[in-house]
């Protein structure tokens, strides 16, 4: 959890910040194979977000473990999730915001953010941290350009984040509940991209 990550003060080309990005059927392989991710990041430089329904083989309890924290209750039924491909031994909270400051906080939105400092792990354990969090190993990053043209090779569907899908919905249903926003079942949804 001593991952640090630079945030860039210029917000004016954020236009995918606080979206789901939902994996078409066509990205059929590996961990974005039917994800949700949420951006935390998008400008000039690239995007990162975290894959909020793809539960590891492994619990909060283990991580606690790990990490040599003792929890005041049990966290063995708590998963964590695979929240991408980079940076796979660093952990990522997503949570929603609390008078605490954390030591390395990326401000998402004036509701959400993104913690990777062990202070919040810890308070977690002590049930002092936020009550609405999700942990993550490993971040979805993006280099400048690179989202944009998954966007244009209908890689994704994009919608506006709704943070009960990410703090109050099984990880299993979070693809089904983000894309009933959009009024799709994913599940009818071809792999076969059209163009006019």
């Amino acid at each position: 959890m001593s991952a640090r990550f630079s945030v860039n003060t210029a917000r004016s080309s954020d236009c995918l910040r606080d979206h789901f990005l939902l994996a078409m059927p066509g990205l059929s392989e590996g961990i974005f194979s039917q994800s949700v991710t949420y951006i935390c990041e998008h400008g000039e430089s690239g995007a990162m977000g975290i894959v909020i329904n793809q539960p590891l083989d492994l619990s909060v309890e283990e991580i606690f473990e790990h990490l040599d924290i003792s929890p005041v209750r049990d966290f063995s039924e708590v998963a964590v999730m695979a929240g991408g491909p980079v940076q796979i031994d660093h952990g990522f909270v997503l949570h929603r915001n609390s008078e605490k400051n954390w030591e390395a906080s990326l401000k998402v939105t004036a509701d959400i953010t993104l913690t990777t400092s062990c202070d919040i792990l810890r308070a977690i354990a002590r049930d002092e941290g936020p009550a609405e969090h999700l942990i993550a190993l490993g971040y979805a990053g993006w280099a400048a350009g690179q989202l944009e043209q998954e966007l244009a090779d209908n890689s994704w569907l994009t919608l506006p984040a709704n943070s009960d899908i990410i703090f109050h919905t099984r990880p299993q249903l979070r693809l089904s509940a983000a894309a009933a926003l959009l009024g799709i079942d994913m599940n009818l949804i071809s792999g076969e991209a059209g163009h006019a």
